[in-house]
């Protein structure tokens, strides 16, 4: 039909156009001129103006239980991941890595269309039983900043990854067996993926000279689609504001994935602990926050009087074994700084005659929040070692030059405090061990983006969170500075969370290759835990920390085990997705721009809050309002549930019907939930939960309800 195109078409097209030209041509008057002329050309849906993503940055697996030592566990019963095929759309990968050997793979299934495309010291030979397929995308990347420049850096024109990241997410996602890996010796142990029989399949988008084209990866998930992967990992984005869903190449992409049965995951972003600061939003997404895991690495701090501090690094050598001077950046300002910037060691703040040869001590700041810059700071003046005092966090930054030690405020001001007290203060810093079971966790880490939706409130988001701090895994020597190079490295981000969900996916799909995407969310999220270890409440990680709720972690943390046998889940159809975007206004050419296809928007209920989706939010409940959902029956076919519900405060939940009765005609049953507010305020979000049980299993979803008087007031 005139004026459409089909999907992979259509994406080519928008592809083409958007290789031509940057965002602040599509933001002038004469852009936008040309703009419109374009989109009246035959067999043009829709002109996206090039947008510019970033990469969001092994105890892990074990302590998710997903290990061959439970027999009826996630990991036993789909066989390590065999059969499934995940896609990794980031900066490519290091193939020589022990992560991607591949001892016991089976070839690559007749159904895989891929290719291995070789380049810059990459052959098809790269290419293995382990990655199947490698492709490399940069039109997009050079239309924008011109023609990439490898001269001042470390990079590949191939899916080689000179960066790290995309060799970190793939191994934590299908990494196979490695045994006695390490971190400058700690964490020591096996290392290994997700799903370690499961197929990788490489699409390199991202590039060590900065960012992600969204051309390139709009072109990328046309290749994907049409390879045949079966999950789709996407560790990258753009921080808010967000595009709509119809300018956003992400979502359009993993839009056409998830019509051919394609799970995508993408991560939530690093921009916590603030709400409203989640990305990747699109509700056919998988989006996931980070979380923290049982393992701690403890590092001795001594005074000169003796007196023992513990704080938190990656240091096993360079300083020998005694004491060292110590001073506080504020007392050893540089000239040409001030006392607030040397207090937290910002950059070029200190005074090297004052620092070289000694430990410095640095604050945190609410301009200058990062032990990694006061690494370089102090680094440059010639100390010889950091501690850095901030707000409480699990997350350790590696320092490859100098030991840096991570505390709180208390300790910090009680380093202080001697520091005052002594003519000559001394410290010396006692190597980093490593500890497991012995540091509370999950927590939801303080750099993972919180919710609401910016865009959608009424898309719960994030969905799950994962393991994504001090996470160990492959990497690419060729970003290493030291000698010899790395190969394994800790990393943090919901750049690493990510690959965790995608591997579980991929486990998912080896063990129910029929579930849809929409099922398989669902599965994880009304599986998914609210407690740690010790059953208390999850707490999330900020200033100050706080009980978490579903816009730190959505459903919860993940129970790969759990989502197994979910007992009910709460499917969606295409065409759910398309309802939801006529009901938020987008206009019908808009919607074919998403759908690949001529499609017209039909008047329906209220799909936004009716999207089929497993929770509920509601942002501007006046007076009362009513939900619906449709829940599928995959546990055993005889079976009765019975609602019960957990009301946010200040509010009255009713279920209809609350008994839900399955059988061998009956696998599908609607029910509704009836909302009314108890209070006439402008109220905040409050929180609470849906759950049906049947006496095996417990399906639960989150409910989100804020309480209006009007619709335009912002929250507060």
């Amino acid at each position: 039909m005139p004026g459409f195109l089909p999907p992979a078409m259509l994406t080519s097209c928008t592809w083409e156009l958007a290789n031509t030209m940057n965002r602040s041509w599509f933001q002038s008057p004469i852009m936008r001129f040309y703009q419109a002329f374009w989109e009246d050309l035959p067999g043009v849906v829709h002109v996206i103006p090039n947008r510019i993503f970033s990469v969001q940055t092994t105890r892990s697996w074990d302590f998710l239980h997903v290990n061959p030592d439970i027999r009826s566990g996630i990991l036993s019963r789909s066989h390590s991941g065999a059969g499934s095929i995940i896609g990794m759309m980031d900066t490519g990968i290091w193939p020589e890595s022990e992560s991607f050997r591949d001892d016991g793979m089976a070839d690559a299934p007749t159904r895989w269309k891929g290719i291995c495309q070789a380049g810059e010291e990459f052959n098809a030979s790269d290419c293995s039983r382990k990655i199947i397929g490698a492709r490399w995308y940069i039109k997009g990347y050079e239309a924008e900043f011109g023609k990439l420049n490898t001269t001042q850096g470390v990079e590949f024109l191939s899916p080689r990854d000179a960066v790290g990241h995309g060799t970190h997410t793939s191994s934590t996602a299908a990494g196979s067996l490695v045994e006695n890996v390490s971190f400058a010796g700690l964490a020591r142990g096996l290392a290994r993926g997700g799903a370690p029989a499961s197929w990788l399949a490489v699409y390199k988008i991202c590039w060590s000279t900065g960012g992600c084209s969204s051309a390139d990866l709009l072109a990328a998930f046309d290749d994907a689609i049409s390879d045949g992967v079966d999950v789709l990992s996407v560790s990258l984005g753009a921080p808010p504001p967000l595009p709509s869903y119809v300018d956003d190449t992400l979502a359009i992409g993993s839009f056409h994935a998830v019509a051919k049965g394609i799970t995508v995951v993408c991560s939530g972003g690093n921009s916590g602990p603030y709400p409203q600061t989640v990305i990747n939003t699109a509700p056919w997404i998988i989006t996931v926050a980070a979380s923290t895991i049982d393992r701690a690495f403890p590092t001795a701090i001594t005074l000169g009087n003796n007196q023992t501090f513990v704080g938190q690094a990656f240091y096993t050598s360079g300083l020998r074994d005694r004491f060292y001077p110590i001073v506080y950046g504020e007392d050893i300002a540089s000239t040409i700084s001030d006392e607030d910037s040397a207090r937290s060691c910002d950059d070029g703040s200190l005074n090297a005659t004052l620092a070289r040869g000694k430990v410095v001590l640095c604050f945190q700041s609410r301009s200058q929040r990062s032990a990694t810059v006061a690494i370089s700071t102090v680094t440059a003046v010639e100390g010889i070692g950091l501690i850095f005092a901030q707000f409480p966090s699990k997350d350790v930054t590696v320092s490859s030059r100098i030991p840096c030690v991570q505390v709180d405020f208390t300790i910090g001001t009680s380093l202080l405090t001697y520091m005052e007290a002594t003519r000559n203060p001394l410290v010396k810093i006692t190597s980093s061990r490593t500890v497991i079971r012995k540091q509370i966790s999950p927590e939801v880490a303080v750099f993972s983006s919180r919710g609401p939706s910016s865009l959608s409130p009424s898309v719960l988001k994030p969905d799950v969170a994962a393991p994504g701090v001090n996470i160990l895994a492959s990497w690419s020597p060729a970003s290493s500075q030291l000698d010899p190079p790395l190969n394994f490295k800790m990393e943090s981000g919901t750049s690493m969370s990510c690959p965790h969900i995608s591997g579980i996916v991929a486990l998912l799909k080896a063990i129910h290759p029929s579930w849809t995407p929409a099922m398989i969310k669902s599965a994880l999220v009304t599986t998914a835990s609210t407690k740690d270890q010790y059953s208390q409440n999850i707490v999330a990680e900020g200033a100050p920390h706080k009980q978490a709720d579903a816009f730190d972690y959505g459903g919860g943390h993940v129970d790969a085990n759990r989502a197994v046998n979910p007992g009910l889940v709460y499917d969606a159809e295409i065409s759910d997705y398309v309802c939801l975007l006529c009901f938020m206004g987008y206009n019908s050419s808009a919607i074919s721009t998403m759908t690949g296809k001529p499609t017209k928007c039909k008047e329906s209920s209220n799909c936004l809050v009716n999207l089929n989706l497993p929770s509920i939010v509601i942002p501007n409940l006046k007076r009362g309002v009513t939900v619906s959902r449709v829940v599928t029956n995959v546990g055993p076919v005889n079976s009765i549930y019975t609602a019960r519900v957990e009301a946010p405060v200040g509010t009255y939940v009713r279920v209809k019907p609350s008994v839900l009765s399955f059988n061998s005609s009956m696998t599908k049953l609607k029910f509704r939930v009836i909302f009314n507010s108890l209070l006439r305020v402008q109220g905040r979000y409050s929180f609470g939960n849906l759950f049906w049980e049947d006496g095996l299993h417990e399906v639960r979803i989150p409910l989100v309800i804020r309480t209006v008087i009007d619709d335009s007031y912002a929250e507060t």
